[in-house]
């Protein structure tokens, strides 16, 4: 069942980098994401009242789905949109595979686990594969720029609090479906108060990409993967859950150079080898690196 939840969640939010880019243009970026998960929510509560699976969250349940719609289903998306406007949505996408090095850390900070060597192997490799893939197109391209990498990173960071809060609700007992719907619906009030409070124009795209890109994010990029990942958070813990995230730049970067122009160089090509080999270090030590961690516990 895993294998099949991570085949869903790589081949889904690998392709959504795309239709993502696809929402830039005459709506604002707030309202767009809006639109997402206003009808994903409602796709989401739909069944729930039809499955007879309704719950509302309580007590402590409260601020961390709120939070949880802060993080995942508001912030993280309007940095990316906002990453998108200077990045190539495949190097958008390879920021986003960093997401299990962000985790580790964060479950270092948040329930103290400790950093082995080789998480901290991995993340210097991601890392460095990072700045090898973007420094050409940072210094001639035109497929990057440093406020679309910062954007990224900011969103990569959003995503990595939202799956430390699911991790922590699963753990009271609620279930992704539910507070996946519940977060979306927070997610829509917090962009709508924002854009309310901004004056940002309600308007809507009428081209058919934009239309069908919306679709296809709130659809299987919504409800289905964000389901099918957050139940891999609560029963893999959110570091390994994030694994999924490294096949994503090559499903993204390959629809890039098909639809965006982006064009493959051995420096990308190492710095993107680099990044997913850190990724993989960090879960996925040697076994003779597991050996000798054994021996030492």
């Amino acid at each position: 069942m895993n294998t099949l939840l991570y085949a869903l969640v790589v081949l889904i939010w690998g392709s959504t980098w795309l239709a993502l880019k696809l929402q830039l243009g005459a709506v604002p970026v707030e309202i767009s994401i809006a639109y997402r998960f206003a009808l994903a929510a409602l796709l989401m509560f739909a069944w729930l009242l039809l499955s007879r699976q309704w719950r509302v969250p309580r007590g402590p349940a409260i601020p961390r789905v709120l939070s949880q719609g802060l993080c995942l289903f508001s912030l993280n998306f309007v940095c990316f949109m906002y990453a998108s406007e200077t990045l190539a949505s495949g190097l958008a996408a390879v920021v986003f595979s960093t997401a299990s090095i962000w985790n580790a850390l964060l479950a270092r900070l948040v329930y103290g686990r400790r950093l082995a060597p080789h998480v901290l192997t991995g993340s210097l490799l991601g890392l460095g594969g990072l700045v090898l893939l973007f420094w050409p197109e940072l210094q001639h391209g035109a497929h990057a720029s440093w406020s679309g990498l910062l954007w990224a990173l900011a969103g990569t960071l959003c995503f990595s609090c939202g799956n430390m809060l699911s991790a922590s609700l699963q753990k009271l007992g609620y279930k992704p479906l539910h507070t996946n719907a519940w977060g979306m619906l927070a997610g829509t009030l917090l962009l709508t108060a924002y854009a309310l409070i901004a004056g940002l124009p309600w308007t809507f795209d009428t081209r058919p990409e934009y239309a069908m890109g919306l679709l296809y994010l709130a659809i299987p990029g919504s409800v289905i993967a964000f389901t099918a990942y957050l139940t891999l958070v609560g029963r893999m813990g959110p570091e390994k859950a994030a694994y999924a995230t490294v096949l994503f730049p090559i499903v993204a970067l390959n629809i890039s150079a098909i639809w965006e122009g982006y064009v493959w160089t051995p420096l990308a090509v190492l710095g993107l080898l680099l990044t997913l080999a850190g990724n993989v270090l960090v879960f996925r030590p040697p076994r003779w690196l597991q050996h000798q961690q054994a021996q030492k516990a």
